[in-house]
């Protein structure tokens, strides 16, 4: 029997005892994740700054503060999601109760990414642990600091036999992929959550993709320019760019288009100083491979702002390109990196065009003053979500579920919809036996015009 096997097998067994569904236990564990936490903060920001150089305050406001505001938000509201939910019965069934249950699957697989690789790790355990699974986190090897630390954590205060960490490359996922587990949970590129789904479907797993793609940034005419330039610059070089849901290209007037560059080149200029890449605060791209691609990246396009690069340091100073049409390769897949390509419009409705041309993006910006734009926007593009005259924030409310449609994924979570997400909804019906309706019985002769009546 292989280790995953041994896991798998003590997790089920486990998860038989029922121990998992109890209530309370499932607040208890949650109480003491977010205990672990606290009493790990310093750990985990120098792991996160070895990994990706992230400062203390983006470290907190980005991983931690927001997996310790989700477990709060958990904590408080989970009696509330799990109890069963009385819904009305139709008089056909009368004398009859209808109810919805939520139940857990079971073992749930959750694969985490490099980018945010505390809090996209724990967010979704949070949705699991909260529903009633027993689970297994499989944290990115690019990230190992963090994922070590994950480990260690998770095995110093909880049951293996209830959260393991399974650490580990590419060998460690395809193994993975090949078991059965009840539930998978996966955040990461497209071309990985294709092999993920197609894993999936060998054993009919249920499944969450939160992938990512081509996410535009609109500044619409007669927006607020100051707020729109320094709020594109906060959002996309936010973890030097390495986030699925910054802004991956700005669509901008041509009229407005000198203004917006100048705007934003003094706003990273106030952000990071005259000498980005000497920034200690700068995060850095998290390993060789991915700096090599993104300095490629901006080999074709003219560079209007930034554009320097320190291969020891692998930091990629904020950058924003001009001249770059759809054809070039930046242009050709998600940019995840600190590298901003302009493309200009005449009209919005081009603008629509545009991004409906090309596969359903995870997130949408959109600056505007103009209520009827706004909404022309809205109902006219397809993306998972986002905001108006912000960018990244989104993401940041509990009580908003979050998740891609098309290309950029499947399913939601955050908050309750975390949840739900790692919850079968299990739908009881409780009859009486004080009166029993003959209608639906045969032979059925002339019923059919008293069953319009109550159908139809």
């Amino acid at each position: 029997m292989s280790d995953i096997e041994m896991i798998l097998q003590k997790q089920r067994d486990y998860f038989k005892t029922g121990k998992t569904k109890d209530l309370s236990f499932r607040i208890e564990k949650l109480k003491l994740l977010k205990y672990a936490i606290e009493n790990n903060e310093k750990q985990i920001m120098t792991a996160l700054e070895k990994d990706l150089n992230k400062s203390p305050f983006e470290s907190y406001e980005t991983e931690i503060g927001m997996v310790l505001e989700e477990l709060k938000f958990t904590i408080k509201n989970l009696k509330k999601w799990a109890k069963p939910k009385k819904v009305r019965t139709p008089l056909m069934h009368f004398i009859s109760s209808s109810y919805i249950y939520h139940e857990p699957y079971g073992i749930s697989l959750i694969m985490s990414p490099w980018n945010y690789p505390f809090q996209l790790s724990l967010v979704p355990l949070i949705g699991s642990m909260a529903a009633g699974n027993c689970s297994v986190v499989k944290p990115s090897a690019y990230s190992p600091n963090t994922s070590e630390l994950i480990a260690n954590m998770i095995a110093e205060y909880f049951d293996k036999s209830y959260i393991t960490v399974v650490l580990g490359g590419r060998e460690a996922n395809q193994d993975l992929l090949t078991h059965k587990f009840d539930y998978i949970f996966f955040t990461g590129s497209i071309e990985v959550g294709k092999i993920v789904m197609q894993s999936a479907s060998k054993y009919l797993t249920p499944i969450t993709l939160e992938l990512g793609g081509k996410s535009p940034c609109i500044v619409d005419r007669g927006a607020n320019m100051q707020m729109a330039a320094k709020r594109i610059v906060w959002g996309k070089f936010l973890n030097a760019g390495q986030t699925c849901v910054a802004p991956d290209y700005l669509l901008v007037h041509k009229d407005d288009k000198d203004q917006i560059i100048n705007l934003m080149g003094d706003y990273i200029k106030e952000f990071y100083g005259d000498h980005p890449v000497e920034n200690k605060e700068l995060p850095k791209i998290i390993n060789h491979k991915h700096w090599a691609r993104l300095n490629n990246l901006m080999q074709d396009g003219r560079i209007v702002v930034g554009g320097k690069c320190h291969e020891n340091t692998l930091k990629i100073e904020p950058t924003i390109m001009d001249m770059v049409s759809w054809e070039h390769p930046i242009m050709q897949q998600e940019i995840f990196g600190p590298i901003l390509p302009i493309l200009e419009y005449d009209s919005l409705e081009q603008v629509i065009q545009m991004i409906n041309d090309r596969p359903k993006p995870l997130a949408l910006y959109f600056f505007s003053s103009n209520k009827t734009n706004q909404a022309k926007i809205l109902k006219n593009i397809s993306f998972g979500g986002g905001c108006i005259n912000d960018t990244i924030v989104h993401l940041a409310n509990p009580n908003m579920p979050f998740g891609g449609v098309g290309n950029s994924g499947m399913g939601e979570y955050h908050g309750k919809k975390s949840f739900e997400t790692f919850s079968h909804t299990k739908s009881i019906l409780k009859k009486s036996n004080l009166l029993d309706i003959q209608l639906r019985y045969p032979p059925f002769e002339n019923k059919l015009k008293i069953l319009k009546k109550f159908l139809g």
